[in-house]
């Protein structure tokens, strides 16, 4: 303690210098918006990089773990393009043509992220460079993750699922609802918007809808953990497990839906009508 004071005593001019010489920073950067702007581009640069690497180092030592998600990716992929081909060879057997969006696939890497939040975001290795635009859908090994939100060159943050200023449009038994999450655990959210007329079951798959621009229809979200039906109410409080294991989340894909502006073009057609 004796030395501590000694120590203080000795540097107290040049700590003083310091204490004013931050609370002047902090006055610049707050009241002079060129500054903040600088200084807000620098430290998101900073954080990125130092978020990257981190998450090299982090990689490395899960190398074990994303090679067998890799290896399940590519077994479900396999089995998919079977599915794919056999449908094909229906189809042209009864000779019934389908017609779908156009999407495109950038693999990224996961370099932040969290579940335990209110609103919980998710960092990614790539940008505008590699043609990363907001409202871009995330998927990952086990379905839905989020949605792009900001777009830096290299880097680019979005709401995952877990976030509760998002919902998602889905589907369950051919009937459309809309899923949210309700802030309490990161492995379930909730689905609203379903009928009690519909028949459900535990275990029932829950997916992407049509309704959605951002994803493709059938990509997976989860399966019904619980439901129940609410007294006075007209639909069922379905409680669903997630698909994505969000805390083991390392790769993903960024997904671009490549007629979106049409679509939103033509929709806003009838907004002004």
């Amino acid at each position: 303690m004796r030395s501590l004071l000694r120590f203080l005593a000795r540097n107290y001019f040049f700590l003083l210098f310091l204490v004013f010489e931050a609370i002047s920073l902090v006055l610049i950067v707050n009241y002079n918006n060129y500054q903040k702007v600088k200084f807000l581009n620098s430290s998101n640069r900073i954080s990125g990089n130092l978020f990257n690497t981190y998450n090299s180092v982090y990689s490395y030592f899960q190398l074990n773990r994303v090679n067998e998600e890799l290896a399940k990716d590519n077994a479900l992929l396999r089995k998919r393009i079977q599915d794919m081909l056999l449908s094909e060879m229906q189809a042209a057997t009864k000779k019934v043509t389908q017609t779908g969006q156009n999407y495109d696939f950038v693999p990224v890497r996961v370099i932040n992220n969290s579940v335990n939040k209110q609103y919980n975001y998710i960092t990614l290795n790539k940008g505008s460079a590699n043609g990363i635009k907001p409202d871009m859908g995330i998927i990952g090994p086990g379905g839905v993750v989020g949605v792009i939100t900001n777009v830096s060159e290299h880097f680019s943050t979005g709401q995952s699922v877990l976030n509760k200023r998002w919902g998602l449009s889905a589907k369950i038994n051919n009937y459309f609802g809309s899923l949210v999450w309700d802030g309490i655990d990161y492995r379930y959210a909730k689905l609203n918007e379903i009928p009690f007329h519909v028949t459900l079951h535990k275990g029932d798959e829950v997916i992407t809808s049509s309704y959605s621009s951002i994803f493709p229809e059938g990509i997976r979200i989860g399966r019904v953990h619980d439901f129940k039906q609410v007294s006075g109410g007209n639909f069922y409080d379905i409680t669903v497990e997630l698909s994505s294991n969000f805390k083991t989340l390392s790769y993903v894909e960024v997904v671009s839906n490549l007629l979106v502006e049409e679509q939103l073009d033509l929709e806003e057609l009838n907004k002004n009508d």
